[in-house]
């Protein structure tokens, strides 16, 4: 028989969202009684403000709602909570440790569901109308401003995304990029530039302060060269100026990509045996709710084998 730690669990979730609570639902109902260890802060979803594209909410629903409800299912089924900041994370021999603001979590498994922030620009006015008409998806918002005016802050590949989806319902779009050309690829400006009709780009200008009064009826821009300022009216303003994954406390044991994001194999398995990762802190590309509890899923589903699997070949208890 291994001997193990005491007071180990057999799970532990890393994470606060939607991906660390479908975790915690499938953990919970295979009665391995996972640990989930959230952050003090909101998750995405629950700063977004109706969520009409997840299965099942034919009327839509609010996305902080949403979040309790998964957390509230997971709970039904005996998953427990924490609240802190993880410090380090430690694989040991046989099993992996966890600290949480000076205090010491074990576990024979982890999934790490960590998600990834928006870059913000950190400029009056936007924290105020967050979910307020200043949003960072168009493709989970554009519905909402339908024959509105809307613009869009960045120049990559995810500003031209961003904006190819605003432009299905949007009345104008307005593009505002810091430089004098587009970083994106060649193929996504060629797709944007010629939607002419109802989008406008403006180099070379920095949006300065998100103006609104209940919701956002305009920006402060400036030009970088002249300094000049003008006022664009608007009803929505999206960030599309990059993510930043919440890993940095995993890199010396997980291998992460150049951006940071844990990379991960089609069943959520991380190069660590016994660590998975679910959501948006591994996905770079569709950052959407229904995809991270998808792979929340698997995620969630390969640990319970892989703790099978340890009972069975290695005789723990």
């Amino acid at each position: 028989m291994v001997k193990m730690p005491k007071d180990i669990h057999d799970i532990i979730i890393i994470g606060g969202g939607i991906a660390a609570h479908t975790a915690a639902l499938y953990t919970s109902r295979a009665s391995l009684n996972p640990l989930v260890i959230s952050g003090h802060e909101p998750d995405q979803l629950s700063l977004t403000s109706e969520v009409e594209n997840f299965p099942g909410f034919p009327k839509g629903i609010l996305g902080p709602e949403l979040v309790k409800n998964a957390k509230e299912q997971a709970q039904r089924f005996g998953a427990k909570y924490t609240e802190g900041y993880v410090d380090s994370f430690k694989k040991l021999k046989g099993y992996f440790e966890v600290w949480v603001e000076k205090t010491k979590y074990k576990a024979r498994t982890v999934i790490i569901a960590t998600g990834a922030s928006a870059r913000r620009l950190k400029i009056p006015g936007e924290d105020k109308y967050f979910g307020r008409g200043v949003s960072t998806c168009a493709v989970c918002d554009a519905a909402l401003f339908k024959n509105k005016g809307v613009v869009v802050i960045g120049g990559g590949d995810s500003a031209m995304e961003e904006t190819l989806a605003l432009y299905k319902f949007a009345k104008k779009v307005t593009i505002i990029h810091r430089k004098d050309s587009f970083k994106a690829s060649k193929i996504m400006q060629d797709r944007v530039l010629k939607l002419k009709d109802r989008v406008n780009v403006i180099f070379d200008t920095i949006v300065t302060e998100v103006l609104g009064e209940q919701f956002v009826t305009g920006v402060k821009v400036k030009n970088v060269n002249t300094n000049k300022e003008s006022i664009i009216n608007c009803n929505g303003v999206f960030l599309a100026i990059g993510h930043i994954p919440n890993t940095k406390m995993f890199e010396n044991v997980v291998k992460l990509d150049k951006l940071g994001y844990i990379i991960t194999d089609k069943r959520s398995r991380t190069n660590i045996e016994g660590v998975y990762a679910a959501g948006d802190c591994q996905d770079p590309i569709f950052r959407q709710a229904i995809t991270s509890a998808g792979t929340a899923c698997q995620a969630a589903i390969e640990a319970e084998r892989y703790i099978e699997h340890l009972k069975a070949t290695r005789n723990y208890k």
